[in-house]
């Protein structure tokens, strides 16, 4: 072979190369229908906003969101076989992995939702809860334990420095904030928006005190990041549907730049569901730190919080950290 027929070679290789077109996913035909689940939280607002707009058609003709109201309602839908994808709190899915109940971590939808809000507004620091009443929403859950973890820190116990009081819900805490009965509550958004609109409403005045993502990286030195909650699915869905988990994470990020760059519109898609009226979904979007990030490359900073909460109670996550086989 000549020089430049040995060059022309070479060309019309590498212009194969560069032409060929990517691999193409094969089409999925999309699910009959199919229930996404979710806190009345941040999140979920995300995901109704999807269900409700016609984002998620690429993974089923027909998708409803439906609100669990507390942890207790998430486990019987998972023990039930009923729930088979749902946003939750990232310790809990953690928990349930290494309890070997079949469920695995699909992506992080926030960052941290989490604030205290109060009737003073001085109340900005943990240690400033010395001598005060603060009420955090369900029993042993990420909130409680992130808070007794920075408590811990500042060598402060309740009982002894402060007084820590468990509501059923977030609803239940920020109405004894602006009934005067407690000094302060760590609750979720957007339960925070929806204590400062109706204690306004109500002639009163209730802040958000304290951005609970900054103290968390004040006194643990960690980011300021608490991947706290995120959609997790079943094993079972995930065997029987492994692309349609892809495309709802596809779907999920779409939309949570949708939600991001028109808090109203999501606001309205979302206030039925998740029974608080659109202006205090609309307030809540910009403190709720949407984000849509894949799980194994959250895994991370996933383990950071998973470490950093455990080292108050480890049976917080089951006893240890999940391998590998629990980020998608």
């Amino acid at each position: 072979m000549t020089l430049r027929s040995t060059r022309r070679a070479a060309l019309a290789g590498l212009a194969a190369f560069v032409v060929a077109p990517r691999p193409v996913r094969a089409a999925v035909a999309p699910l009959r229908d199919l229930t996404l689940w979710g806190p009345p939280a941040g999140p979920s607002i995300t995901v109704a906003h999807a269900a409700a707009t016609g984002m998620l058609a690429a993974v089923a003709d027909k998708v409803t969101f439906k609100a669990w109201r507390n942890p207790d309602e998430l486990r019987a839908g998972l023990t039930s076989g009923t729930l088979l994808a749902s946003v939750m709190p990232t310790a809990s899915a953690a928990n349930l992995f290494n309890r070997g109940l079949g469920v695995r971590l699909l992506n992080i939808m926030t960052d941290g939702l989490l604030h205290v809000i109060a009737t003073d507004p001085g109340l900005d620091r943990i240690e400033k809860l010395k001598g005060r009443t603060i009420a955090v929403p369900f029993r042993n859950d990420t909130p409680e334990f992130a808070l007794q973890r920075l408590l811990k820190t500042l060598d402060m116990a309740p009982g002894r420095d402060l007084t820590v009081e468990t509501t059923g819900t977030p609803i239940e805490a920020i109405q004894m904030v602006a009934a005067g009965r407690i000094d302060a509550a760590l609750v979720p958004e957007p339960a925070a928006s929806a204590a400062i609109v109706r204690a306004a409403a109500m002639g009163k005045t209730v802040v958000r005190a304290m951005d609970f993502q900054a103290e968390w990286a004040r006194l643990t030195g960690n980011p300021p990041d608490l991947p706290q909650a995120g959609m997790a699915v079943t094993d079972a869905f995930l065997k029987a549907h492994p692309e349609h988990v892809d495309l709802l994470h596809e779907a999920l990020a779409k939309a949570t730049a949708a939600v991001l760059a028109a808090p109203a519109v999501a606001a309205g898609s979302a206030a039925a569901t998740l029974e608080l009226p659109w202006p205090v979904i609309e307030k809540a979007i910009p403190h709720s730190r949407l984000v849509c990030t894949r799980a194994r490359e959250a895994r991370p900073s996933l383990e950071r919080l998973f470490k950093t909460v455990a080292e108050y109670e480890p049976n917080v996550i089951g006893g240890r950290l999940p391998d590998a086989g629990f980020y998608l």
